[in-house]
């Protein structure tokens, strides 16, 4: 029951705790500091993903593993650090991957949270590119945004390898 309501959480969009998130970060102070940005995937929809994706993956591992472990006289903390949490690179991978791409894509939460040009995040310094006139400069904002893209590309690309990597490890089949 306690699994369906924080799966639950994901049907609940980000724009909809906008407002509570700010008047919670404003009374403690952290508007227009990058608190929040840091703050908010722990709250938001990437940790429930993450929740669901962990479990999933935990619930898939064979109770002969643990079995195993038992009777090697390990307790439930060392099963844990010994034998799932390195079979789990895979889903720990997955899990990278989406947070980071959702941390680095926040639009909105920079906006609301952030008022100094000084701390703008990429997505939000990109819009900053304007002519004398108030219109965008497409040629430097397109520029921008591929440079912007290259970190988003390593990122991928290492957590690539090591979710192929863990799969590799993982020596089960079926």
């Amino acid at each position: 029951m306690v699994f369906v309501i924080v799966l639950a959480g994901l049907l609940v969009p980000n724009e909809v705790t906008i407002i509570p998130l700010y008047r919670m970060f404003d009374s403690l102070g952290l508007v227009n500091t990058h608190w929040p940005l840091i703050l908010i995937p722990m709250l938001g929809a990437p940790s429930v993903l993450a929740t669901f994706i962990m479990r999933q993956f935990f619930i898939t591992l064979p109770k002969e593993l643990e079995e195993a472990g038992r009777v090697d006289g390990l307790g439930r903390l060392g099963l844990f650090w010994q034998v799932s949490l390195p079979l789990a690179r895979p889903a720990i991978g997955a899990v990278s991957i989406f947070t980071f791409l959702h941390s680095w894509n926040l639009y909105l939460e920079p906006i609301v949270f952030l008022s100094s040009k000084d701390k703008f995040t990429i997505p939000q310094a990109l819009t900053q590119y304007v002519d004398a006139y108030g219109g965008a400069m497409w040629n430097v904002q397109l520029a921008a945004a591929t440079l912007s893209a290259l970190p988003v590309l390593i990122i991928f690309v290492l957590a690539q390898r090591q979710f192929v990597e863990g799969l590799a490890q993982t020596g089960l089949k079926g």
